[in-house]
């Protein structure tokens, strides 16, 4: 727990910049009878039944101390599709990055092991070598900033049916754009004193 919040205390590095990385499942639902829209003083309706798609995968990427998220959609959340995304971070949001402090929880696919089963081992091992990984503790996930970003999206995006990927992707498209742009961030207040006063019963003690 210490080591995530002396984490959050690093000043702002272009070269090793910070993300925390956490990841959703949306079922993906289609109008059995189409929805009736907003009017003035009616709110929209929508029929009780639906019909499931499937589902997807939602990989939120936030990047704290820039005010940034980057969301990525995927039809599985397997460890090749985990290894996808890490190279998506590396290669097209960061590939001038020395290193990318990575946060994420402790899910079995969130491992090395994943990039070395998605890629031959040279590029796997490219891409081990540009993280820091920082695991949150088991039962701690809520120490991932991550995590908060992802119940902002669920509420303000997801809540509708959607019965594709590629309609979800649109729509989590538009949300991210216009959260960037207005530089929305996370004011994370939490330290390692507080976690001293606060937590003090998951220390041993002495």
């Amino acid at each position: 727990m210490e080591d995530v919040l002396e984490v959050y205390l690093r000043p702002c590095n272009g070269k090793k910049p910070l993300v925390c990385l956490d990841e959703a499942s949306k079922q993906l639902i289609a109008e059995t009878r189409k929805s009736i829209s907003v009017e003035p003083g009616k709110p929209k309706r929508v029929d009780a039944e639906y019909r499931r798609c499937g589902t997807a995968s939602v990989f939120m990427m936030t990047v704290p101390l820039e005010n940034k998220r980057h969301v990525s959609v995927r039809q599985h959340r397997t460890r090749i599709d985990f290894a996808i995304v890490v190279r998506e971070l590396c290669d097209d949001l960061y590939p001038e990055a020395e290193k990318i402090v990575l946060v994420m929880d402790n899910l079995n696919t969130h491992d090395i092991a994943s990039l070395y089963e998605a890629f031959e081992p040279t590029e796997a091992r490219r891409l081990a070598e540009k993280l820091e990984i920082h695991y949150t503790p088991k039962h701690g996930s809520w120490l991932n900033m991550a995590e908060i970003e992802l119940s902002i999206l669920s509420r303000q995006c997801m809540r509708d049916y959607f019965k594709s990927i590629e309609e979800l992707a649109r729509s989590i498209k538009c949300w991210q754009a216009s959260r960037n742009e207005s530089e929305s961030g996370i004011n994370w207040q939490f330290t390692t004193a507080d976690a001293r006063v606060k937590l003090r019963k998951l220390y041993p003690v002495i």
